[in-house]
């Protein structure tokens, strides 16, 4: 598949760490303890660790082998698609493990996956697979398929006999002539078309023209691609599927048809990588943000993508090291359970991070971080001393302009931040009732910490988050995320906001109500982030939306083909503000130590990881602004990833903030340190007739000062366009 054209990279500033490089003198002492994984974890543990994951599957595998269902939830597309699922990505592991050891098969793997082959394209068997037209995500899993046959080629696909080779060209040619694949899921007809063009099989160049032609427009640059287009057309869905997705899959393909990666692609994959290693951290915790993180291991995807086809900015000893600690982080946090399986999870089993589209199978898309197999054991990464990755020498911050994103390392503790000032996958309707997407529409997420998942804390959402408190106490939603500066230490962004009304929260659900929520529409909230080493002064003020009447949605924000007299109602107001810190997890409460004053808030857990929020005064032409003068924590169980028990603090204000009013806060996320020493930074507002702020600065101790743009600059901009929203896929 030849793309149309390529995109101009975005213009935003980036520092020379942001581009990528990791060659340099400052390779880390060999006795580092960083490197220490990447020494555990030679290319014999990574074989031993696929086959001990492909033989613990085995007891859930149909008579046949067509059908692996593996213990956990049902997925959308019910029990038979997860019996595929776990088939398709089980064989996609096995397919580079063997394919790395040039046919190598000890375990008897081949025979498996043939037997199972056989008795899944057999359309009169009892074990047979969902065709494409019984099961939308057959399309997902046709692809693994096709992948996982045609590397394994000369030793199971040319072996089998002319009957069944036939069975399969004709299930996989089910997608064929298909539309609507809006997102990454253009790939997946992609390699399917392509292995079946390689064997004789029935093709069309339109579906792949039309698939070339939706991957370019959904390029926003320097190697970042949207997932799909939301709202307005815009294209601000950004997450790991920017790498698993869109920088594996033309590898693939072009292994498919025998090709190097085209350049276009290489190109990309080497930018894409450039910045995509400032999102894991130097103890090897990757970000946990956007959809299917239950898919773990599938982070590693691109950078042994970018090592597999000669496109990437990183050095093999620093490819090494990444990938290493990665999986000794995973390993050691007991993502593979007793069973030795991949349970729904992060670490260990936790349910609450699935989507609708997760069913028990769904994490053996970790088989994509084990790409790694298919570079033999004198490649240069397996053999040259591991060393470190650029962006873990020496404290960065770096602004990620394509994503919208500000990230922080700090390499002493091993925490990334990633204040999200540009994604959003806002994919519904405006006017429809909806929750901020936890996983897409936090201010902040990091490798360390994950957003709260309770059903309360989607429908109300209180960490990494800034908000308007109504009447009630109810926390404000952000909805499409708008741009309006972004550079190496500053990130400013906007959000019309709104509430949702849920059944029961006045009182006991009754009749048909259980199904529906109500929508309150709110003002424009600003939300900036002066990001210096771990600490972040967050400020936040709101300005009226387009003209409202009490009651009454604004008429600018009404499509033209909605009825305008049925637009959700205004909040009147007035409003408090909410600023909510980094929630923290352990395995129990008694290791979350609080520590509170009014306009103060810290929580320290065991190890010495520390959150903490400190209210900032605010100078506003010579008067002060409203204070966070009310401090206090959120506990949870069962709502974080990381453990059992979470705390969130918060601060707050006690009386009403008008429009344009400035509020500030100091927030922290990192290992626990003495108080600092001297004054904290400042913050002053200069308003202008209308008082709105005019002019906001940073002012820190040290004499340095950040301007913080209270209007969209040209640099921003959006990653949409005004071309007509698609629906996405999961």
């Amino acid at each position: 598949m030849t793309p149309a054209a390529t995109t101009p990279t975005s213009t935003a500033r980036t520092t020379d760490a942001a581009a990528g490089s990791s060659r340099g003198p400052a390779a880390g002492p060999p006795s580092d303890p960083r490197l220490e994984p990447a020494r555990r974890w030679p290319r014999e543990r990574w074989l031993a660790t696929a086959d001990g994951l492909l033989d613990a599957v085995r007891p859930y595998a149909s008579p046949g082998g067509s059908l692996i269902t593996l213990p956990g939830p049902v997925s959308g597309s019910g029990a038979w698609s997860d019996g595929l699922e776990g088939y398709a990505r089980t064989f996609l592991l096995a397919a580079f493990r063997l394919r790395g050891e040039e046919g190598r098969d000890p375990a008897g793997l081949l025979d498996r996956y043939a037997d199972g082959l056989r008795h899944g394209v057999d359309p009169a068997g009892g074990e047979r697979w969902p065709r494409v037209d019984e099961r939308r995500q057959a399309v997902v899993e046709a692809a693994s398929v096709a992948i996982a046959l045609a590397e394994t080629r000369p030793w199971l696909w040319d072996r089998l006999d002319d009957g069944t080779r036939q069975r399969t060209v004709d299930w996989l040619a089910g997608v064929v002539g298909t539309r609507g694949y809006t997102n990454n899921w253009l790939w997946f007809q992609t390699v399917i078309e392509a292995f079946l063009a390689t064997v004789g099989g029935p093709w069309e160049q339109a579906d792949l023209d039309r698939n070339a032609e939706t991957a370019e427009s959904l390029y926003v640059g320097d190697g970042w691609y949207s997932d799909g287009r939301g709202r307005d057309g815009r294209r601000q869905s950004f997450d790991h599927y920017a790498g698993w997705a869109w920088h594996v899959y033309p590898l693939l393909h072009a292994r498919i048809l025998g090709r190097p990666l085209e350049e276009v692609h290489a190109a990309r994959l080497r930018a894409y990588l450039g910045q995509a290693q400032h999102l894991v951290g130097s103890r090897g915790a990757p970000m946990l943000q956007g959809r299917s993180v239950t898919y773990r291991h599938a982070v590693l995807a691109p950078f042994w993508a970018g090592a597999v086809a000669g496109a990437t900015p990183l050095a093999p000893g620093a490819t090494r090291a990444l990938t290493g600690a990665v999986a000794d982080r995973f390993d050691a946090a007991g993502a593979v359970d007793e069973r030795g399986l991949l349970p729904v999870g992060w670490h260990r089993r936790f349910h609450r991070v699935r989507q609708l589209y997760t069913g028990g199978s769904s994490p053996y898309w970790a088989s994509k971080g084990f790409l790694g197999l298919l570079l033999p054991p004198d490649h240069p990464v397996w053999t040259d001393e591991p060393e470190l990755p650029g962006p873990w020498r020496e404290p960065r911050t770096v602004a990620l302009a394509a994503p919208g994103w500000l990230v922080s390392t700090t390499p002493a503790d091993g925490v990334v931040r990633l204040l999200n000032h540009g994604s959003d996958r806002a994919i519904e309707h405006a006017l429809a009732p909806h929750a901020d997407d936890p996983f897409y529409r936090r201010l902040g997420y990091s490798g360390a910490t994950s957003p709260q998942l309770s059903a309360a804390d989607v429908a109300a959402p209180l960490d990494s988050h800034t908000a308007l408190l109504d009447a009630h106490g109810a926390p404000s939603h952000r909805d499409a995320v708008d741009r309006v500066h972004l550079d190496d230490a500053v990130g400013v962004s906007r959000s019309r906001v709104h509430w949702l009304d849920l059944p029961g929260a006045t009182g006991a659900a009754t009749g048909d109500d259980a199904g529906w929520a109500g929508h309150r529409l709110g003002p424009v909230l600003t939300t900036a982030s002066v990001v210096r080493g771990p600490e972040e002064v967050r400020l936040a003020w709101w300005t009226p939306a387009p003209t409202a009447a009490p009651g009454r949605a604004p008429a600018a924000t009404a499509p033209a083909d909605l009825d305008r007299d049925a637009a959700w109602p205004a909040d009147p107001g007035p409003w408090t503000v909410h600023v909510g810190g980094w929630p923290i997890a352990a395995a129990t409460d008694d290791a979350l130590r609080l520590e509170r004053g009014d306009d103060r808030v810290r929580v320290v857990r065991e190890d010495g990881t520390v959150s903490a929020l400190r209210a900032l005064a605010v100078r506003a032409d010579g008067q002060p602004s409203p204070a966070l003068d009310a401090a206090g924590c959120a506990r949870r169980e069962g709502a974080d990833p990381f453990g059992a028990a979470s705390a969130v603090p918060w601060l707050r204000t006690r009386t009403a903030v008008g429009p344009g009013q400035v509020v500030a806060a100091l927030v922290l996320l990192g290992a626990e340190r003495e108080p600092r020493l001297g004054p904290d930074p400042s913050v002053h507002v200069r308003t202008d007739g209308d008082g709105r702020p005019a002019r906001v600065e940073v002012r820190w101790p040290d004499g340095r000062v950040d301007a913080v743009p209270t209007a969209p600059d040209a640099a921003a901009g959006t990653a949409g366009d005004t071309a007509p929203p698609t629906a996405a896929h999961a």
